[in-house]
């Protein structure tokens, strides 16, 4: 090996672990001044700059206020219904046709999956418009349920991520259970729904992230904040066009990462494995 080979050699490593120190940095640094902040008075917020560490770490002020003005109690049990809702029905429905689009040739299967696969490219804020005007003409504004069914129907890349799992399932299985005189219920809910276990966590991880940090459509169509708030609307409450007070903001966001945070470690083994036979089946 040349001076020049080894050269390149020890720049490339450096340049690759340089790479990783850096992103790392860049991604844990908004994290660190959102706690930094979550702990200082407005006086301390106002007179220091956000990486300023406060003078207490037992300041839990901030906190207190932030769940009990932005009504974070009530925004939490909205999301959860709204989350458990929406993931059971999308998993629900979403299994069930990407089995029928899977197993069942008939003429317009592949112009289904077309027709997916094109709603998956058009951007969001296009089609709110003509998706405003259905929900308006349903009477499914201001309405959980309505909203509950609109994000229900914005699933594509699960039933995506379904085909695929079912695609790796062999059809010998179906031919054996009916053989054995099973009906097609019975095979997808006996033999194939347990087997697309590693895609359902995989897939409700996607969707219920997505729809715990929905802002945008809970704030357009989920009119009445004091009714119907959510953790991502109820942070917006500390905001306003005499100034923002961005201490409350952060305390209410770790607020809300808190039941995310304690779901990902009770769950990780289970998360871990789902996303791994995702990446292998897919």
């Amino acid at each position: 090996m040349t001076v020049f080979q080894k050269i390149g050699k020890y720049v490339g490593i450096f340049l690759k672990y340089f790479s990783l120190v850096f992103f790392s940095f860049v991604a844990v640094l908004p994290v660190v001044s959102c706690v930094i902040t979550a702990f200082k008075t407005d006086t301390e917020y106002q007179q220091t700059n956000v990486m300023v560490l406060p003078e207490s770490w037992l300041n839990f002020d901030n906190f207190v206020q932030a769940f009990q003005k932005a009504n974070m109690s009530k925004a939490f049990i909205n999301s959860t219904i709204i989350l458990i809702c929406v993931l059971l029905i999308s998993t629900f429905v979403g299994t069930q046709l990407a089995y029928v689009l899977n197993r069942f040739k008939f003429p317009g299967n592949g112009l289904i999956r077309n027709l997916f696969l094109f709603a998956s490219l058009l951007p969001g804020v296009a089609m709110q418009v003509a998706v405003y005007e259905i929900m308006y003409n349903l009477g499914f504004i201001n309405s959980l349920i309505g909203y509950i069914i609109m994000m229900c129907g914005t699933d594509v890349i699960s039933i995506y991520i379904y085909i695929q799992f079912f695609e790796n399932i062999p059809t010998s299985l179906d031919e054996s259970g009916i053989v054995d005189g099973a009906s097609y219920f019975t095979i997808f809910y006996k033999i194939l729904l347990p087997l697309v276990k590693p895609a359902i966590v995989t897939s409700c991880i996607l969707k219920g992230v997505g729809t715990y940090n929905e802002y945008y459509s809970a704030n357009l169509y989920l009119q009445d904040k004091k009714l119907y708030p959510t953790v991502a609307t109820s942070l917006y409450t500390f905001v306003g066009p005499l100034g923002s007070k961005y201490n409350l903001i952060c305390a209410g966001v770790i607020i809300s990462l808190l039941p995310a945070l304690i779901v990902f470690i009770t769950c990780q083994k289970q998360i871990y494995s789902g996303l791994t036979s995702g990446a292998v089946k897919g």
